[in-house]
């Protein structure tokens, strides 16, 4: 867009506002230009317009077309000054000049001189959509002066010769553990994604994602990827089950390729434009870029959400809190499921599309976006920043000296201020307690605090294995199921101050049989009470989900206590806490003729009494199998 605004200027600068010149030879390089910049060779066109202007240094109109081209091509210092010369020889220039110098002031760090041109253009142009520009340039100068003032530490790192080449490498996409790699290669114009593994501290030799998602007629781009790997949410463009330009499509992993990709249809997709999709970390919630009807300008980033009935709900705009009246680009939502990163060209920052981070509150509302800084962001777009898991690195693309080619695919730290919340991850395989076998198996981790799923998904079919991430700071309830199995139960708490370390699990489930037994880990009660505390409820109905699935299954469901404090009782206080569990169900239409229940007290402990945490593992609830 800003390309073909400044072709638009150079037609301008050719019209009437700037007369030719009387010298013959400075006219002559001067029309001998103009070809050369309808062609787009502004190199040749720059050197053409040089000698026009020493032929005639009062050559307005020259002047003014080789600071056109000049900006072009990025040479801002050179641009500047040629605008400011076409001023200095007569100061009655159409608005858009003053527009022009402006922005070049304004890239070389002249805030105050760029400020006063500004408002100057705004005096004769107030209400076009540049002047909207404008006003939002006076917001940049005053935040761009007192950003450079205080720069961020940034030391951008290519990733190497196994991800970058001579080719263009762009929109780089992590899974949670950091060690797959997803991006989009650019070759003799066709889009396709490309994938890289983390090994031995560098990436391996990049390979092509899979010919059931790459195509030779159709690009393939603008991607996200789960934390756990399996899913793939993509752009693809002028499709013919498309319903519109441009529509967002999913594939799934099965065992080590992907399946077949389909369209997300409506109501994300519609007849307009959607592309540059991100997953939540638990799967739920889709944010995509639209420019659809309804936003708050050019194009917005737009949310879906899956109903209970397993479909995507209506697209929401992200509102005010995180769009502007101008353009929002390349959404990404870190594995926290709070910390929302973008591109925008509307919040104050250094001109154009700056990165930015917004944080999600506890009422689930984005508060105000914060730029990254300087130089983190530049006087150049900046767009579609990744960040790892752990919050300490991003990912980035960039044509940056160091380069191998077109483009390549950079990291570099996050600053303190904008890292996310931290999370932690469990990743696991599920096998047959006695096979050894791996199982395709249900895995749910449920936030117990807002009583929210993080994760609910199945194990590869093929491998057996999961990840799901966990943001530091809750208590989560973590379950595995299979049909024909008992469940599987565990509790991971993670506390504020816990270094951010992933779990590696290795779960094992039997066939559902008499004798077999299942420890309930969410099960809590207060010290010395039966009350069913609430985080138990999610692993109660978890239970009557297990007893509804298996009708004929029976149950004794057992308590037991530590070794503190008197031995009747304990044992009176684990009879009550069965107990409590046995109501629980029963009120739920569990069938009391399939329920029995016992106390132990202290007498079958499962850890040593000792410690703390063995006198913890000692407190349990759990049930048997007593009938199939």
């Amino acid at each position: 867009m800003r390309f073909r605004f400044s072709l638009l200027f150079t037609l301008i600068s050719l019209g009437v506002f700037a007369q030719a010149s009387n010298n013959k030879k400075a006219q002559s390089f001067f029309e001998r230009a103009v070809p050369l910049v309808e062609k787009l060779d502004y190199p040749a066109a720059e050197e053409v317009l040089k000698s026009a202007v020493e032929a005639d240094p009062m050559f307005q109109r020259a002047y003014m077309l080789l600071a056109d081209v000049q900006r072009l091509q990025k040479k801002y210092a050179d641009a500047k000054t040629g605008y400011r010369k076409s001023v200095l020889i007569n100061s009655d220039v159409p608005p858009a000049v003053l527009y022009s110098l402006a922005e070049m002031e304004f890239a070389t760090k002249e805030f105050d001189q760029a400020k006063k041109h500004f408002a100057d253009f705004l005096m004769q142009d107030a209400s076009t959509d540049r002047a909207k520009k404008a006003k939002k340039y006076l917001q940049d100068c005053d935040f761009a002066a007192a950003a450079i003032n205080k720069p961020v530490k940034y030391t951008p790192t290519n990733l190497g010769k196994g991800v970058n080449t001579a080719a263009a490498e762009y929109f780089p996409a992590l899974t949670a553990d950091g060690e797959t790699l997803i991006f989009t290669r650019q070759v003799g114009g066709n889009e396709d994604f490309w994938t890289s593994q983390f090994k031995n501290n560098s990436w391996t030799e990049a390979t092509p994602l899979s010919p059931k998602i790459n195509t030779i007629k159709y690009n393939e781009g603008a991607q996200t990827i789960s934390p756990d790997g399996k899913y793939l949410f993509f752009t693809g463009c002028n499709r013919p089950d498309g319903l519109g330009r441009c529509d967002i499509y999913v594939s799934h992993r099965e065992g080590k390729d992907w399946g077949e990709p389909y369209n997300v249809s409506k109501p994300v997709n519609s007849e307009y434009w959607e592309s540059q999709p991100a997953i939540s970390p638990d799967g739920r919630t889709l944010y995509f870029i639209s420019n659809r009807p309804g936003g708050s300008g050019g194009y917005d980033i737009w949310k879906s959400t899956i109903t209970d009935d397993t479909r995507w709900g209506a697209a929401v705009n992200l509102g005010p809190e995180i769009n502007t009246p101008f353009d929002e680009n390349t959404p990404f939502l870190h594995a926290d499921g709070r910390t929302l990163y973008f591109s925008s060209d509307g919040w104050p920052g250094f001109g154009h599309k700056d990165i930015y981070y917004s944080r999600m509150d506890e009422a689930g509302k984005f508060k105000k976006p914060v730029n990254m800084g300087y130089p983190v962001n530049s006087f150049e777009d900046e767009n579609g920043l990744i960040v790892s898991a752990d919050g300490n690195s991003g990912m980035f693309s960039s044509n940056l000296s160091d380069g191998f080619g077109i483009q390549d695919i950079y990291s570099f730290g996050i600053p303190e201020v904008a890292k996310p919340l931290k999370i932690s991850y469990v990743k696991g395989i599920v096998k047959d307690k006695n096979t050894r076998k791996t199982i395709e198996s249900n895995v749910q981790v449920i936030d117990l605090k807002t009583n929210r799923p993080v994760f609910d998904d199945y194990t590869d079919p093929q491998t057996g294995e999961f990840l799901a991430v966990m943001p530091i700071g809750s208590n989560y309830l973590f379950n595995v199921n299979a049909d024909g199995y008992m469940f599987y139960s565990e509790n991971f708490e993670l506390k504020q101050g816990d270094i951010n370390k992933p779990y590696q699990v290795e779960v094992y489930i039997e066939r559902i049989k008499p004798g077999s037994n299942v420890t309930l880990k969410n099960i809590f009660f207060d010290t010395n009470q039966f009350n069913l505390l609430p985080a138990s409820i999610r692993e109660l109905d978890l239970l009557i989900d297990f007893l509804q699935q298996n009708a004929g299954v029976h149950i004794e469901i057992q308590g037991y206590t530590d070794n503190i404090g008197d031995y009747k009782l304990n044992e009176k206080l684990s009879f009550d806490r069965a107990n409590a569990v046995y109501g629980y169900l029963i009120k739920n239409e569990i069938d009391s003729r399939r329920l029995s229940f016992k106390g132990f007290g202290a007498s079958s402990p499962i850890a040593d009494n000792k410690t703390e945490t063995g006198r913890k593992n000692n407190r349990r609830t759990s049930f048997m199998i007593t009938k199939i």
